[in-house]
């Protein structure tokens, strides 16, 4: 026994100690090859002569590099305050995603944001509140034109276009939409079955490029159109002028990016690049638009039809309202895209220099059409960062009858904010056409959390108007709305901006409007000066 546990250990060492010799050369070689391979990435460094911080500082230089990719994981998740993020704060975030879950959306221990700040603004609470209503107000949408109107939800789901979003988050988007009773507009990229598939009521948005309605060489199909637009989910159609992300300019799809599905559903040549003029080939003139919007709700049967713009010069805006008033017509609706919208990719100077921001673009709307005596018959919607009750709240206050949420939407569906929806790589599978990628996304689960996110939101909204002491949107006010415009004062909306009458500009323009309703022209959207 003796002999055979010596043996034993004796043939145990050898095995071992062979095997600790293998292992040795196993990691000497490694180290061999490792250290081979970074001096060869370090003679390259050195001669290549596209980045110069690799040529002073070899191999370490990459560091730099590593470092500037994950910069905005860095900035979100340990260097962000919660109340300072762009484009929305981290408490903005939490809030989305705990309503969509279905979890608490509350937060304990006061306010973490200066309230003393210039530019703070505050609802105006009453010492009489009401009991919140038992069920959501909703807008009906249709002029006296419209054979077909259609009951609007307080929020919606903003355009947003199988192209932009992958098919899997447009069909939970759109049976959320279903679940909760609001809409879902289809953005430009056409009407796909991903839009149509859930049961959710569908506003087709039209753009320039008329994708699902257009001839061969991009021109406006009336007969294509209007089988289409029949279809008895589509209840209104949206002719979309500009957007808020790139106002003034068209878009582009990558030829990479054009697949067969997509190629099938826009109309167009697949595997080839895919563009969006900057204008529309249908009309050139206020007349004209007015005269096209006609055209559309003819063919869809009397559908409400309304245009959607980011407003740049105010002279054009009275220039559709003074066509309308010529044309005895116009849009049933206008939905108002401010210059903080982004769900589309765009250049920076764009994203940041062009356009104004929804509460001047919905205000110089809203006065637009009061001073016509035209905002009777015409509905507004408030699309650009619209993502809590409050903002429902302030944006019917600044002139709008309902509002609509993209970038809020896609968080409920689990976008995290990583602003890589222009790189066909969202971690999530929301902005991709990718399918491994637009596979991690479930359906069912994400539908669900969008429906939540919905009735949570428009409750709150009903919730904030209750304790203002309102059983109704329509008696909110501008008064109602107070921003601080100095260290020591704070004053409403009412005092701040200016509020016209019932059609004052056709009886006597006030002073600050004189010269951009003389300049607006019903037959041009150029400014016409007139001495």
């Amino acid at each position: 026994m003796v002999k055979l546990v010596v043996l034993v250990s004796t043939v145990g060492g050898a095995v071992l100690t062979a095997g600790a010799a293998v292992f040795a050369s196993a990691v000497w070689w490694v180290a061999c090859a490792l250290f081979v391979c970074a001096a060869a990435v370090a003679v390259y460094d050195l001669v290549q002569r596209r980045h110069s911080v690799l040529r002073i500082y070899p191999l370490v230089g990459h560091m730099r590099f590593l470092l500037e990719a994950i910069r905005p994981e860095l900035q979100q998740y340990f260097i962000e305050r919660n109340y300072d993020g762009r484009p929305f704060d981290r408490d903005v975030r939490t809030i989305i995603y705990e309503r969509a879950k279905g979890i608490h959306g509350e937060l304990s221990f006061g306010t973490e944001r200066d309230i003393e700040q210039v530019g703070y603004e505050h609802l105006v609470h009453s010492t009489v509140p009401l009991p919140v209503a038992d069920t959501p107000p909703r807008v009906t949408i249709g002029g006296p034109h419209c054979t077909q109107p259609y009951s609007m939800s307080l929020l919606n789901v903003s355009s947003m276009s199988f192209g932009a979003l992958s098919g899997a988050a447009l069909t939970a988007l759109n049976r959320g939409a279903a679940a909760g009773g609001f809409a879902h507009d289809t953005g430009e990229g056409g009407l796909t079955p991903y839009h149509l598939s859930g049961g959710a009521d569908v506003i087709w948005e039209l753009g320039s490029g008329y994708f699902g309605a257009r001839t061969d060489d991009g021109r406006f199909d009336p007969t294509t159109f209007a089988e289409k637009a029949t279809d008895g989910r589509v209840k209104a159609i949206s002719i979309k002028l500009s957007q808020g992300a790139k106002p003034g300019i068209g878009g582009v799809l990558p030829a990479a990016k054009v697949s067969a599905e997509i190629a099938e559903y826009r109309g167009v040549p697949a595997h080839e690049k895919c563009v969006s003029p900057a204008y529309h080939s249908a009309f050139s003139t206020p007349r004209q638009l007015v005269r096209f919007v006609a055209e559309l709700r003819e063919l869809s049967g009397g559908k409400p039809v309304g245009i959607k713009l980011c407003v740049g010069d105010r002279s054009e805006v009275l220039a559709i309202c003074k066509a309308m008033i010529a044309e005895n017509d116009g849009p049933d609706f206008i939905i108002v895209d401010g210059a903080e919208g982004g769900t589309a990719a765009a250049p920076l100077e764009f994203e940041d220099h062009v356009g104004l921001p929804l509460t001047d673009g919905l205000m110089t709307v809203h006065n637009a059409l009061v001073g016509c005596g035209l905002r009777d018959t015409v509905r507004i919607g408030a699309s650009g960062k619209v993502a809590t009750g409050s903002d429902i709240v302030k944006r019917l206050i600044q002139g709008a009858d309902f509002t609509n949420a993209a970038r809020a939407m896609m968080m409920a569906v689990g976008c995290i904010q990583s602003q890589r929806c222009h790189t066909n790589h969202c971690p999530v599978g929301v902005a991709t056409q990718d399918p491994r990628r637009a596979r991690a996304l479930d359906i069912p689960d994400k539908a669900e959390r969008v429906h939540r996110y919905h009735q949570a939101t428009v409750e709150q909204a009903m919730q904030l108007m209750a304790s203002m002491g309102l059983d109704s949107p329509d008696q909110l006010d501008p008064s109602m709305l107070r921003k601080r415009v100095d260290t020591v004062t704070q004053r409403s909306y009412a005092e701040i901006h200016e509020w016209l009458d019932d059609g004052e500009l056709l009886a006597d323009p006030p002073v600050d409007w004189v010269r951009d309703w003389a300049h607006a022209d019903a037959d041009s959207f150029r400014r016409t000066v007139r001495h």
